[in-house]
């Protein structure tokens, strides 16, 4: 469908104007951020470096950055393994239920993260009797961090070639092994996109941590949450509010060139089965 001049026109003023509207905001956070005005006047007066010095120099932000790289990190390893796992299972076996466990995998995500985090704390507390803690948090990220594995997997192995892992059976090679010398490989940049998508969601995630983090632990969102408010705290928030941005896009961006490289070469290899084919 070919759009006349005044179409594209218009087309691009409305997608100019939605950009906008959304990423404003998270521009003035940045500028904020060296507003030398306290109370953030508009237009800033001035610049400074002050405030990326206090939170550099805060005992609070630097624990609460360790706290939520740490939780980022082993939730997104447990991520992999699972969404992985569950992954395999469902593209390469057929069973009773399986369109009702796919459902299942996928929901985490797809409910409000208030219902899950009601839920995963009446879980812990009243029916496990466990005590609230940073293994908990990391408990309840790897619950929806695994969808983004799962989806990104799943669709590799829609698009793999089954035949390349049943000539290596024939061959002789065990389960593990051709999935370390066949499967993997061909894995390996959907599990690096939705590993750094997995992360992405765990770093930044704030509601589902409310519910299920114990007292005396304290995550990045959970310091920002804690402080906005506070008038001697507010500058400082903003640079954390600029460290969460930035630390939220870079594996979003990564994963994003990822998922489009891998597609890509997918395209190009494909003539080339069908010469061998042929």
């Amino acid at each position: 469908m070919r759009l006349s001049r005044s179409a594209k026109t218009i087309l691009g003023v409305i997608t100019g104007l939605v950009l906008l509207f959304i990423y404003a905001p998270l521009l003035l956070v940045v500028v904020n951020s060296f507003n030398a005005d306290r109370t953030f006047g508009w237009p800033p007066k001035g610049f400074t470096l002050e405030w990326w010095g206090r939170a550099f120099e805060s005992t609070g932000v630097r624990e609460a950055l360790v706290t939520s790289l740490w939780v980022a990190v082993v939730s997104t390893v447990i991520s992999l393994v699972l969404g992985t796992l569950l992954s395999l299972a469902l593209q390469r076996y057929k069973f009773f239920g399986r369109e009702v466990v796919n459902l299942l995998v996928i929901l985490p995500i797809a409910l409000p993260g208030i219902v899950t985090g009601i839920a995963l704390n009446n879980m812990f507390t009243t029916i496990l009797g466990v005590p609230l803690s940073m293994w908990t948090v990391i408990i309840a990220h790897a619950t929806f961090c695994m969808v983004t594995v799962f989806n990104n997997v799943i669709a590799r192995l829609r698009r793999t070639n089954e035949g390349l892992e049943e000539a290596s059976a024939d061959l002789g090679a065990g389960l593990f092994t051709t999935f370390w010398l066949v499967t993997f490989p061909q894995l390996r940049s959907a599990l690096l996109a939705g590993g750094l998508l997995a992360f992405a969601l765990s770093f930044d995630e704030i509601i589902v941590t409310t519910f299920t983090i114990g007292a005396g632990d304290t995550t990045l969102p959970i310091w920002i949450l804690q402080n906005l408010f506070r008038p001697n705290q507010a500058p400082v928030v903003n640079v954390v509010a600029v460290v969460l941005i930035i630390v939220s896009i870079v594996p979003i961006w990564l994963a994003q060139r990822l998922s489009a490289d891998s597609v890509g070469v997918g395209v190009a290899r494909k003539p080339a089965r069908e010469k061998i084919a042929a």
